[in-house]
């Protein structure tokens, strides 16, 4: 396994076993991310879109105190001070948030620690959410005197529904994971000496399934979320179709009328 680094080291990846690994490198800063970091992250997930041997992706916080923090408020004065900085710090960041949002292949987040703001907005934007019961999340948005996203606001809806939803927002409260789960934030709390199986085991799952399955029911799932006008009905029946013309559907069939574990191709 080698790691490659972007953001100036504050973005690790890697390639192991048919998973990508995107590392937040920033624990001094709980993994808060800055603008160059989001660039970094976008670079990585473009690496494992490219790579065909990439079958999930996982991204985690370094250390034991955060997933991410959230944004670098030490970049605010700079960057966000004012209306007009926000809009530029939008356009700064927005290609590493719509990659992620619009990623093809499964993404987990892998979450210990400190996951607020900004930082709950990535593991938002995520498929599946393993938390330790350690971490801690929130919002705090209306403690720093600042709205909140449409993007970010419309997952949180999706994931939680609306009353959670202005509980998180209007408080600006941390949480806990049990709370977390409780309410539908993350898929699961395992202990912290447990997490690292876990998502080793979820991530064999997803590496050993059909590639072009995963990629299609994701999409399928994420236009059922969508306003009925921005569906793409033709893309989903196109790659429907692919689904069931593909080489991995009659791998699959013969695996299971030979009671074998199928080995899929992508193709």
């Amino acid at each position: 396994m080698s790691q490659m680094e972007f953001a100036d080291g504050k973005i690790l990846a890697s390639i192991e076993n048919g998973v990508g690994r995107v590392v937040f490198n920033q624990p001094e800063k709980r993994n808060a991310m800055s603008v160059n970091m989001w660039e970094g992250m976008g670079q990585a997930l473009d690496l494992f879109a490219e790579d065909a041997s990439v079958r999930c992706v996982v991204l985690q916080g370094a250390g034991d105190k955060a997933f991410v923090s959230g944004a670098d408020i030490s970049q605010f004065e700079k960057n966000r001070a004012n209306a007009d900085a926000q809009r530029e710090y939008d356009k700064l960041t927005s290609a590493g948030r719509a990659k992620l949002a619009a990623y093809r292949k499964p993404v987990i987040a892998q979450i210990r620690g400190f996951c607020m703001g900004g930082g709950l907005g990535i593991a938002m934007s995520t498929d599946i959410r393993i938390a330790s019961d350690d971490s801690q999340f929130g919002i705090p948005a209306a403690k720093l005197g600042i709205a909140y996203g449409f993007d970010m606001v419309r997952a949180l809806v999706d994931l939680v529904g609306p009353a959670h939803a202005h509980m998180i927002l209007m408080t600006g409260e941390r949480f806990d994971a049990r709370e977390a789960e409780r309410v539908g934030l993350v898929n699961k709390v395992v202990p912290v000496a447990e997490l690292e199986a876990t998502v080793a085991k979820l991530t064999a799952t997803l590496a050993a399934n059909a590639p072009l399955s995963l990629t299609t029911n994701k999409q399928t799932v994420k236009a059922v979320l969508q306003d009925p006008a921005d569906r793409d009905m033709g893309a989903i029946r196109t790659a429907m179709a692919a689904c069931f013309d593909s080489e991995d559907y009659r791998e699959g069939r013969r695996a299971f009328m030979e009671k074998r574990k199928p080995a899929f191709a992508g193709r």
